[in-house]
């Protein structure tokens, strides 16, 4: 299994990350089998390349299925932030790309507060509307065997309210049918917003994952969302892995991969 930390954009950036996962041939096809590849969220903003990036995500995902394997794309903050209209973030080019979206009217009276040419963007993403549809098929969080994923982090309050009951809220929300909380969708201690693992945890938060672990139950915790340009991070003994390197060319970083097998942790970076 491997995981690939934020892409913001980046398509360049997302096909050497899939590559160094094992993941794709030099012609973007799957290549990886049996592989379980997961993206911990954030394909958007801060680049132009998001359409392409979840147009190829979306068709790996299909083609690992056949190979028997397995392709997670999960949602983060920047996913969320399109879907409540929070488009500050997004490029020039990322508003051509969805300016005239299919199944988007733009005459859309709810769009009327927003400038004409981010019109088609709005709605597109919109609850509802054709790729807020797309990111009603994803998960917020996700456990695979000893492992759990999520964009930002996990704390025990998440654990207790359900980890399925979380993603069923945010999905039917970007379905259209039905409202999402606020502290889910930007409270900072929300599961795509909360930091604390990541920026050199102390003992006291280290205590509160390992109970936030037990109560999954898993043995360790796959973010994204804080960047790390100088590589994947790690803390309270193994338990978090922070894996958002910063690889968009926004960052400028360079592609990591996290590989898990069993249990032995490895960091991928580009030779």
């Amino acid at each position: 299994m491997v995981a690939l930390g934020d892409l913001h954009g980046d398509f360049e950036a997302t096909r050497a990350a899939l590559r160094l996962a094992g993941a794709i041939d030099p012609q973007d096809r799957w290549i990886g089998k049996e592989l379980v590849v997961v993206q911990t969220g954030d394909q958007l903003d801060r680049g132009d390349g998001e359409r392409k990036i979840l147009e190829l995500l979306e068709r790996l995902q299909t083609e690992a299925r056949a190979a028997g394997g397995a392709l997670h794309v999960l949602n983060g903050n920047h996913e969320l932030m399109n879907a409540a209209g929070d488009l500050r973030y997004v490029t020039a080019g990322g508003f051509l790309d969805f300016e005239h979206e299919p199944g988007v009217d733009l005459a859309d009276p709810r769009a009327a507060r927003v400038p004409e040419p981010m019109r088609g963007r709005w709605l597109a993403f919109a609850p509802g509307g054709p790729w807020a549809r797309k990111l009603a098929t994803r998960p917020v969080v996700l456990v695979i065997g000893e492992t759990v994923f999520t964009h930002g982090g996990l704390l025990p309050q998440h654990v207790r309210r359900g980890l399925d009951t979380i993603n069923d809220e945010v999905q039917r929300w970007l379905r259209g049918d039905g409202e999402i909380s606020p502290e889910i969708l930007q409270d900072d201690e929300s599961p795509v917003w909360v930091r604390r693992y990541c920026l050199e945890p102390k003992p006291a938060e280290c205590d509160v994952l390992r109970e936030t672990l037990a109560a999954v139950p898993a043995k360790r915790l796959v973010v994204g969302h804080t960047v790390h340009k100088e590589g994947v991070f790690s803390a309270c003994d193994g338990a978090v892995w922070c894996i958002d390197v910063g690889m968009a060319a926004y960052y400028g970083g360079h592609p990591e991969a996290l590989e898990i097998v069993g249990d032995k942790v490895t960091v991928l970076r580009e030779p």
